[in-house]
């Protein structure tokens, strides 16, 4: 009798991580028309979870489309932001473009492949990131966890660099252009609405 409830659980659990996994379908055309908005600021107030002290670099706000998300749950980076979002805006928010572009999400990074450019390579770079996102509270997380590929996020809060008593320290990239390892933005989630 219990092999029925676990195997009734895991089809129950195949089933949510195939629905939460799919696409949302978009029409054609450019759905956030604008790049992200940063703002330096002057009086830095630490913020504080799970231990860990942030420091907000610059204010940060972006209307984009989700080009993938990951969940992390074994790297020490995940007590912090269990979710990493890959985002587009301008043209990598389009779907006619988007057709033509191979996202993949893998250790803390967001890939890109084309088989012939539907856009300049600097625009995708330019026009994309993966983002590390740190919830301001339960409700956020939550709202984190259950967003599709495909669906439009705006978002606004801190971008951070991370420390530990230990001496770890995570940072947020602060540039829309750079590649690689250190590329990645960190975020800080104070508002965060999904369509």
């Amino acid at each position: 009798m219990p092999w029925r409830w676990i195997f009734l659980a895991l089809i129950g659990y195949g089933l949510w991580h195939a629905w939460s996994g799919r696409t949302q379908q978009q029409p054609e055309g450019v759905l956030a028309p604008n790049a992200p908005r940063q703002i330096a600021v002057d009086r830095r107030t630490a913020l504080e979870k799970h231990g860990y002290t942030l420091e907000p670099l610059a204010r940060f706000e972006v209307e984009a489309r989700v080009l993938g998300r990951e969940q992390y749950r074994t790297d020490r980076e995940s007590k912090l932001a269990p979710v990493d979002l890959a985002l587009g805006w301008g043209r990598m928010s389009d779907s006619a473009v988007l057709k033509k572009v191979s996202v993949s999400q893998s250790n803390r990074f967001y890939f890109w492949r084309v088989d012939e450019f539907p856009i300049p390579q600097d625009e995708i770079v330019a026009s994309s990131g993966n983002m590390h996102m740190i919830a301001a509270n339960a409700a956020i997380e939550k709202r984190l966890r259950n967003i599709r590929p495909g669906q439009l996020v705006s978002l606004s809060g801190y971008l951070v660099e991370a420390s530990a008593p230990d001496g770890w320290r995570w940072r947020s990239s602060l540039s829309r252009t750079d590649t690689g390892f250190g590329a990645c933005e960190l975020v800080w989630v104070e508002e965060l609405s999904v369509r």
